[in-house]
């Protein structure tokens, strides 16, 4: 009791007013701040990655500070302040604030070990997108239909994720093509290999392969042409995809080259 009252008659309310205009310029700061940022990305696409990274850690320094100085503008901090708030407040607050406090401190955690990054195509929990935000809380995953999800930070700690691109900004596309088992397989092949190759998405500097397999696809034996290339830009993942997928399926209807289907023969 005693320390509660010693803690209160430190407690400024002249304070107030500087404390919320701190958070208010805290807030708008790191705006400002993730807008600048993302204005450089877009100006030098190739560091695009390495600046959202520098300005996820630059959010969190701009939070910490900006809520350290609210806390001083409304208590006169002494160690022994100190000590007594936080005896108090841990007894307190802890189990209130647990679940946040974890989220936090798996956001550093996100931020040193680096599992993702911004701007990095991530599986998690079935959900499949481009990390967009990495906060004080929470993790926000842009879906390729536009659907952001939200995802606490201490989810990560526990759970499975898988990362395509893992901080580079380009990424292996795999596409598969399937054509029946009787068809001008090396035709097939090269087709294949021409669209991937010359599209404008093609990143050149990077290994690509087109490999067959003889598989079993709706219930009918097929060859599966396996392509796989990097993407210049995750950015373009679908576009090259589609570029490339909508050149190989017009070739093979030019060339006569048709799917997978029963073939009857006779004895």
């Amino acid at each position: 009791m005693e320390t509660t009252h010693e803690v209160l008659s430190l407690f400024r309310p002249t304070g107030i007013p500087y404390a919320l205009l701190i958070l208010v310029v805290t807030f708008v700061g790191a705006r400002l701040l993730h807008r600048f940022i993302e204005g450089l990305g877009r100006r030098f696409s190739d560091k695009r990655l390495v600046l959202n990274q520098i300005g996820s850690f630059a959010r969190f320094a701009v939070y910490f500070l900006g809520i350290l100085a609210a806390t001083l503008a409304v208590f006169r901090l002494t160690p022994e302040v100190a000590l007594a708030i936080g005896g108090t407040a841990a007894v307190s607050l802890g189990f209130a604030l647990k679940d946040l406090l974890s989220s936090i401190v798996a956001g550093l955690i996100i931020l040193v070990d680096r599992p993702f990054q911004v701007g990095d195509r991530v599986t998690f929990d079935g959900w499949y997108g481009e990390i967009t935000h990495i906060g004080l809380r929470s993790v926000r995953l842009l879906t390729l239909d536009d659907t952001q999800v939200t995802i606490p930070n201490n989810k990560f700690l526990t759970d499975l994720v898988a990362s395509g691109n893992a901080g580079s900004v380009e990424m292996m596309i795999q596409m598969d093509f399937f054509i029946g088992l009787d068809q001008d397989l090396a035709r097939a092949k090269q087709i294949v290999t021409e669209a991937l190759t010359s599209s404008r998405y093609f990143s050149t500097a990077r290994r690509w392969s087109v490999t067959i397999s003889e598989v079993a696809q709706d219930s009918y034996l097929a060859l599966r042409l396996r392509a796989k290339a990097y993407v210049l830009d995750v950015r373009f993942e679908k576009a090259f995809e589609t570029d490339v997928t909508e050149r190989v399926i017009g070739s093979f209807r030019a060339e006569g080259i048709e799917p997978p289907a029963i073939i009857h023969r006779s004895r």
